[in-house]
């Protein structure tokens, strides 16, 4: 069963980015008047900072997912407007005939276009109006050339077809692109996890065995400083690495904060369980 995930306005992730990080604010500011001097300070920190992404995180997740679903229909689209015109409609009657069928989250736009052209806004306008609304690459590049198509007049589906096809090819590429990428995901993941991994066990086979003790005349570091120092790296770690999983995966920064969440999440449970 595919979950279908809704299209996210820009205005609504500006406000969701702006409540987060001033809940964000609020906590540590409590944090830092209730535990200034402790080391749970530096907990107030770490979950006020998966406060700040978390949310953005969720809403970019699934406009992500409403605009791969977009693309995703576009071929099929551009089959069925083609064969709408061999059987000798005009454009317009064919996108909508087109918006008729079930192209996912494409359906809805369609209709919203035939609409506007029945209220009496142009065919172009229209079109112009859809690249808006949905806003991503293959629309932005397609639309241009509907237009254009559109103005020449003549057979219309020539231009269409090859299109399609285009866009399928994108898309396969694209999907190739992210499997040969996914181990490197994972190696980022392993990296992680043996990074913890190490870090308990020095903690709690060696560190653990030499406090107190007093080597070439200076002190050792008491364990609950190396354990806050542990910490700070494990979630710089985690953070870091998070975006570095992002722009290798999906080609941006913004989807690496669910993987900073889920690290930084791993990581502070790791620790806390055995430290």
């Amino acid at each position: 069963m595919v979950i279908k995930m809704p299209k996210i306005e820009k205005h609504v992730k500006q406000i969701a980015w702006i409540t987060s990080i001033s809940l964000a604010a609020v906590i540590i500011l409590l944090g830092y008047f209730t535990f200034r001097e402790s080391p749970t300070f530096d907990e107030f920190v770490l979950f006020a900072v998966m406060v700040a992404i978390f949310p953005p995180t969720v809403l970019n997740y699934m406009d992500h997912r409403w605009r791969k679903a977009v693309d995703r229909h576009l071929p099929d689209l551009f089959r069925s407007i083609v064969q709408a015109q061999e059987t000798g409609m005009t454009l317009p009657q064919a996108l909508e005939e087109a918006s008729k069928r079930d192209y996912g989250p494409l359906t809805g736009e369609l209709k919203k276009m035939t609409t506007q052209i029945s209220w009496g806004m142009t065919f172009e306008e229209a079109l112009l109006a859809l690249e808006r609304r949905v806003d991503t690459v293959l629309v932005q590049r397609s639309v241009p050339m509907i237009i254009e198509a559109s103005r020449s007049g003549g057979h219309v589906e020539r231009v269409f077809d090859p299109m399609g096809k285009f866009i399928q090819t994108t898309l396969l590429l694209d999907k190739e692109r992210r499997n040969q990428t996914r181990p490197y995901l994972a190696i980022i993941y392993v990296a992680f996890f043996v990074f913890l991994f190490t870090i308990i066990l020095l903690f709690r086979s060696f560190f653990a065995s030499i406090e107190g003790l007093s080597i070439l005349g200076s002190s050792v570091m008491a364990p609950q400083e190396m354990q806050r120092m542990f910490f700070h790296m494990t979630a710089i770690q985690a953070f870091f690495g998070g975006l570095v999983a992002g722009k290798m995966g999906e080609g941006t920064i913004n989807a690496g904060l669910k993987h900073s969440v889920i690290l930084m999440l791993c990581g502070y449970t790791a620790l806390k369980l055995f430290l």
